[in-house]
């Protein structure tokens, strides 16, 4: 079993990270480059690497409740959901540009919450539940394998989408090796279940996530025989990896180190690498 734990604050490390990691691959601004297309009634975005790629390992990449940017949809939402949907497409595309092909899926199917809405979350939660959520991951992972012939599947998760990193990560679900960013709802028997290594980057204020069930999942962890990693991120607050304050030094910095924080775990324990 390997097992990393790290408490990550801004200072000495904003020029070390700088230097290290090459250039242009990770974008805060820019317009999505993917494409969006259905496979069995699901909504796929894809990004794809160019140039040198791994590839044989394919992302699924599992978003926050605001959910797939649906293209045609773009006129008719408002600018706080909108920038909150593009911040989720540079991931995917920073991902791609890092050399995976990414796939995020609609695992909201068209009803994405709205955060200039009232949200209510029981409500809401009670229509995209793991009965509802699940089959859609299945699709995309039954994507990857019958129509782009990848083998190996990486599962990246924020906020909501966390919580299905990890349920993936189980036995015979599909996923070989999987992170998550400060993830909601997750449970204990999922942790339990995994069957790849498993990469966490949490944030320092989370109700939905605290420090004391940080504590727990670290535990928890500890107890799968699998690789693990679990940092924490000083300054930052739920959502940080999506939707970090980029005026913030030590947002940006958290928010560009977890994407990275990614791509190394992906690179360290994927079977294809």
């Amino acid at each position: 079993m390997h097992f990393t734990r790290v408490l990550i604050g801004l200072y000495g490390f904003v020029t070390i990270a700088a230097a290290q990691w090459p250039r242009g691959i990770f974008k805060n601004t820019g317009k999505p480059a993917g494409t969006e297309i259905e496979y069995d009634g699901v909504t796929l975005y894809i990004s794809k690497p160019k140039g040198l790629s791994k590839s044989n390992t394919a992302i699924v990449y599992l978003s926050d409740v605001y959910g797939l940017p649906l293209l045609e949809n773009k006129l008719h939402v408002s600018l706080c959901l909108l920038e909150a949907r593009t911040n989720m497409r540079r991931l995917v595309d920073s991902f791609a540009r890092a050399g995976y092909l990414t796939i995020a899926p609609d695992i909201f199917n068209g009803d994405p919450a709205d955060p200039n809405g009232e949200f209510n979350a029981t409500e809401y939660l009670s229509r995209h539940n793991p009965q509802n959520t699940d089959p859609i991951i299945e699709k995309t992972i039954k994507f990857i394998h019958n129509k782009l012939k990848i083998d190996t599947i990486a599962v990246t998760g924020y906020c909501y989408g966390g919580r299905y990193a990890f349920r993936f990560l189980a036995e015979g679900r599909g996923a070989d090796v999987g992170f998550a960013a400060h993830p909601t709802l997750l449970q204990t028997d999922e942790v339990l279940a995994i069957q790849g290594p498993a990469s966490l980057a949490t944030a320092e204020i989370d109700a939905l996530f605290n420090a004391t069930r940080r504590s727990e999942v670290e535990a928890l962890l500890g107890t799968t025989q699998q690789p693990f990693q679990v940092n924490l991120y000083s300054g930052t607050q739920h959502g940080f990896g999506v939707r970090a304050n980029l005026s913030d030094p030590e947002q940006k910095f958290a928010k560009e180190e977890a994407f990275w924080q990614a791509v190394r775990w992906f690179g360290a324990w994927s079977p294809s690498s």
